[in-house]
């Protein structure tokens, strides 16, 4: 059976149950497939693997852009789902959605080796080049898509930008304890400075939906009185992101996994958390604080509180996703999750193009890295 091309998506005739692709609306008005989706984000190891993920991003940050989802089918039904987006033109090539958007890790949805083959096998019949950005090295479906595309394409993998995580335990219970002399002695002196500017609270909120609007609004207000908004990355500065923030994590909070963290002094949030709590891991997702309080590190107080409220709820790991950037190395973590950046080149016209394109921009980044 062939596909019929009408609009950005392949038409298939009739309820063809084994259509390699699905355009994502499907997924996201009730289908059956949904259905398929819930089930198989058990196996989930990112919270970017979800339903929410990619259906918040098809309404804000993708909206107008082509969403396909590759379906990996085999015995028991649908077994792997990857979520891809791709420009217009005949040399566009299918990338991992969101990996552009927020620049966090994010991976295909399988339920073990067999599913990230039938899935590789889908990725592999498809004429297009594909970018992975940011894709776990542990990922099942690298060595699925390498073995798949032999004889079909090459396939460039890289080290990309590692995701930073620090691994939970009894002894972070008081996290304090957990760094050497000198750092303890700044946590001391940063909450004295606190408690002098008024009454110091702590909250991790797992909200009820009816509160949401007001927390999210709350959390981005801290988020642009600080650094952020100067150099134009928070979320009031850029409408399309708080926009997916608010969908995405509204539907966490709807399914109960979304944690909203303040640092109060007196009535005034003067830091801020956004995070998933997911496969026993806390996820750190957006961080802000209020500069006029900067004296007091109020950011790096809200963290040492969430590790201990994290390791006390018995979870794993306090992953901090973003890169693994030198406050994080310095202050917080070294240890992280290795990631790389899958690029295929199929042996056709598609793939001479994105190659030659690849090369010219390699050789640009040498020349620019010589004149330094």
């Amino acid at each position: 059976m062939t596909a019929a091309t009408v609009g950005p998506h392949p038409v298939w005739p009739g309820p063809d149950r084994r259509a390699p692709t699905v355009a994502l609306e499907r997924f996201a008005q009730g289908h059956l497939l949904a259905d398929a989706w819930d089930r198989l984000e058990r196996h989930a190891t990112l919270p970017t693997q979800g339903l929410g993920f990619a259906t918040a991003l098809s309404r804000t940050l993708l909206a107008g852009t082509p969403v396909e989802v590759f379906v990996g089918r085999g015995r028991g039904g649908i077994r792997a789902l990857l979520a891809l987006c791709r420009g217009r033109g005949f040399a566009a090539r299918w990338r991992l959605a969101g990996a552009c958007e927020v620049f966090e890790p994010g991976d295909a949805l399988c339920d073990g080796a067999q599913g990230a083959q039938a899935l590789a096998t889908v990725l592999a019949a498809q004429p297009r080049p594909i970018v992975l950005d940011r894709i776990p090295a542990a990922s099942p479906l690298i060595p699925a898509l390498r073995a798949a595309l032999r004889g079909r394409a090459l396939v460039s993998l890289r080290p990309a930008m590692p995701s930073p995580v620090i691994t939970l335990g009894p002894r972070w219970h008081r996290p304090e304890t957990c760094f050497n002399a000198g750092r303890r002695s700044d946590f001391r002196r940063a909450e004295r400075r606190a408690a002098a500017m008024g009454p110091v609270f702590y909250e991790v909120i797992a909200p009820d939906p009816s509160d949401f609007d007001a927390l999210f609004d709350e959390a981005i207000a801290v988020e642009a009185s600080g650094w952020k908004r100067e150099c134009g990355s928070a979320m009031a500065r850029d409408p399309a992101k708080e926009a997916f923030f608010r969908d995405w994590l509204g539907q966490c909070c709807a399914r109960g996994t979304l944690r909203i963290a303040f640092l109060r002094i007196g009535t005034r949030a003067v830091a801020m958390q956004m995070a998933v709590v997911q496969a026993g891991r806390f996820w750190l997702l957006k961080i802000g604080y209020d500069e006029a309080y900067g004296s007091c590190s109020p950011g790096s107080l809200l963290m040492l509180h969430t590790l201990g409220h994290a390791a006390r709820e018995g979870l794993a790991a306090y992953e901090l996703l973003g890169g693994m950037e030198p406050w994080i190395a310095q202050m917080w973590t070294q240890e992280h999750h290795a990631c790389l950046r899958l690029r295929t080149y199929p042996f056709n016209l598609r793939g001479v193009l994105a190659l030659l394109a690849d090369g010219a921009a390699w050789a640009r980044e040498r020349l620019a890295r010589r004149g330094r």
